[in-house]
């Protein structure tokens, strides 16, 4: 029987992860019905309904009103995810302009350890740069975390593996997070935070410094990525030859 749409769906049914993926597994298969208290709760709200066929078993069916949720949040990611870019894009052209190589995505084995024993993990920080330099020791790796959503945030910081592998793979750690959705103090201290604002990045807490060396792995998985582009040794060869800018403005 079609489920009762006079009244508006539950909005702690809209807002759930749990129903939200169940609601598109239902929309991308056959509409099986699996019977359990989630299903009964989207039923309730309207957002499926069960389908009839006579002398075989009944099937479920995204109605309208799940469609238009699974628009909703489809729309509420993709605002998300173009939000994390844009700062993720910022603070790669940051480390740029501060005459650092910066890569964005890159997947890095690192070695961590629980206590009781070791084991590679890949790590994929937001942004990673180094120092523009042929001195290994003057590299420092820095990584950038980029949060936006206070959920999104508070999902990572109980990630302890995540952020023990970040660790072994740079000099300096920070969380890079969008102003408003959380105090400095939350943030482990052996990060450092940064927040984004309107008027640009402000520091909130630095990040303790420590000394790195990177694996052979890392410097493999650098090799064969390749960096924002930014600051180039070509351009400061143009300056070197031009009249103008050796001189400066005044």
């Amino acid at each position: 029987m079609p489920a009762d749409r006079s009244a508006p769906p539950d909005p702690a049914v809209l807002r759930s992860a749990v129903h939200q993926r169940r609601l598109r597994e239902v929309w991308r298969s056959a509409g099986w019905p699996s019977q359990d208290l989630v299903e009964v709760e989207l039923l309730a709200a309207g957002l499926l309904e069960r389908v009839p066929h006579g002398d075989r078993p009944d099937t479920l069916r995204v109605t309208d009103a799940g469609v238009a949720a699974l628009a909703a949040t489809l729309q509420r990611h993709r605002a998300r995810r173009d939000a994390h870019e844009a700062l993720v894009e910022r603070v790669a052209r940051e480390m740029t302009r501060a005459g650092r190589l910066a890569w964005r995505g890159l997947a890095l084995r690192a070695k961590v350890s629980d206590g009781a024993q070791e084991a590679w993990v890949m790590a994929m920080p937001d942004v990673f740069s180094i120092r523009n330099t042929t001195v290994e020791q003057y590299l420092e790796p820095v990584v950038h975390e980029i949060k936006v959503n206070r959920a999104d945030l508070l999902a990572d910081l109980k990630r302890a593996g995540k952020r023990a592998a970040y660790l072994q793979l740079c000099s300096e750690c920070w969380y890079v997070i969008r102003a408003g959705i959380a105090a400095a103090e939350e943030i482990p201290a052996e990060c450092g935070v940064l927040v984004a604002g309107e008027a640009g990045l402000e520091v909130a807490r630095p990040a303790p410094r420590q000394a790195c060396r990177l694996p052979f792995g890392a410097w493999m998985a650098l090799a064969k990525a390749t960096p924002l582009e930014g600051w180039r040794d070509d351009d400061a060869q143009r300056l070197l030859g031009d009249p103008e800018a050796a001189h400066g403005d005044g």
